[in-house]
């Protein structure tokens, strides 16, 4: 079998490498969110995840768009990757991102930055239904509200990056940051 088929990529992990040097790659980021019955906001999903330096820290749920993927399968998967398959996610008829997040490898260009490679990303705020438990890489799911996750956003404890996503994201569903 070769890498691809091993890891169900669609490219090998010397060929993603090569690429992310050369090229944007599209993303998707998803904001768990649970919403009381008039559709207000009451908790956020903030996943704890080790880094690839060692560091653990919250994130959102996200990545690749894997070529030939539609977006919403895109969040599909990785709202299920992430959070597990009883989820739930309530992803809109036609979903549209509420904001387009453009990460540069130098940091600095805009509040985005990922060392690895230009991309970007197309986030969006999910209504989840189900039961969430983190999976895989994540370690640990927080339901916070929204004045604990703006708080979070702007600590230590978040990425950079992630923490405009939140802010951006509480903004989007009518909350002060």
């Amino acid at each position: 079998m070769t890498d691809v088929e091993t890891t169900g990529a669609w490219l090998s992990r010397e060929d993603l490498d090569n690429a992310r040097d050369r090229l944007p790659i599209l993303y998707v980021h998803a904001i768990p969110v649970r919403a009381d019955d008039k559709g207000v906001v009451t908790h956020l999903g903030l996943l704890l995840r080790a880094d690839s330096d060692g560091g653990i820290g919250q994130e959102v749920v996200g990545g690749r768009v894997l070529y030939h993927e539609k977006v919403r399968d895109a969040l599909m998967r990785h709202i299920e990757t992430d959070l597990g398959p009883v989820a739930l996610p309530r992803i809109p008829l036609s979903p549209q991102p509420f904001t387009v997040a453009e990460f540069f490898p130098t940091p600095g260009v805009t509040p985005f930055h990922d060392p690895r490679q230009h991309a970007v990303s197309l986030a969006f705020v999910v209504t989840v239904m189900g039961d969430c438990r983190p999976q895989k890489d994540a370690l640990d799911l927080s339901w916070v509200t929204p004045e604990e996750a703006a708080a979070i956003a702007l600590g230590p404890e978040m990425s950079g990056s992630h923490g405009v996503l939140v802010r951006q994201a509480l903004a989007h569903v009518g909350y002060p940051v």
